[in-house]
């Protein structure tokens, strides 16, 4: 039977994932650890296959990150991944490009974003083959940030209209002044409401993906 190992350094979401799996018969196929994905405590040469999902995003060192994906992965055997990236329009020199990237960066708890050349340069770097890559948010019929667009309105996505912006943040002022929400509630509200507005931003710009997909390839032969 195939088995899958999940790895996250948050105690509260392995006790969700691990919930979620159970409620759709997963449990039995699917194991949590809880770790740094720069330091995973499992012997080399010891997973089929590895993906990442918006996570190795967030290393700070990224070289480091496909290093220790490369060490668990059996020779011959291939890495896939979603990572979020720059792309080839972004202009180091444009302030407004600059501030979009500062907006993401800060509202999503990430290191300095890399572009998607720096991205392929660090998998080489770290030993594996490139096999495809590609930005599949290029191409798509429907742009990735319509959910986050303050014009799109919905029940389920009021909160992030102009309007619903409004409520939620007087709602959360309110709810801290008395003492229901723990303070510094408004303040990440606003941070959230920026990183949102440099998504958009960015994709329309098209200097930002969170689609940038590639698929490596450990060589048979290590070393």
């Amino acid at each position: 039977m195939t088995t899958v190992t999940g790895l996250n350094i948050s105690e509260y979401q392995i006790r969700r994932a691990k919930a979620l799996n159970r409620k759709v018969g997963l449990d039995k196929a699917c194991d949590f650890v809880k770790a740094d994905f720069m330091e995973m405590p499992f012997p080399d040469n010891s997973f089929d296959a590895v993906y990442a999902i918006e996570a190795t995003c967030h290393a700070a060192d990224v070289v480091g990150s496909y290093k220790e994906i490369y060490r668990v992965l059996k020779p011959g055997q291939c890495f896939a991944a979603y990572e979020w990236c720059m792309t080839n329009s972004f202009d180091l020199h444009n302030q407004e490009h600059q501030k979009i990237k500062a907006e993401i960066e800060l509202g999503n708890s990430l290191p300095d974003i890399r572009g998607t050349g720096q991205c392929l340069e660090a998998l080489k770097q770290a030993g594996f083959e490139v096999i495809w890559d590609i930005d599949l948010a290029a191409d798509s019929p429907v742009p990735w940030y319509l959910p986050l667009e303050q014009n799109q309105f919905s029940l389920t996505g009021f909160r992030l209209t102009a309007v619903g912006r409004f409520f939620t943040r007087n709602m959360l002022k309110g709810l801290e002044y008395i003492g229901l929400a723990p303070k510094g509630s408004r303040r990440v509200h606003d941070l959230l409401e920026k990183a949102a507005d440099g998504l958009v931003n960015g994709g329309r710009k098209e200097i930002f993906t969170p689609m940038y997909f590639f698929l490596a390839r450990k060589p048979h032969l290590d070393g």
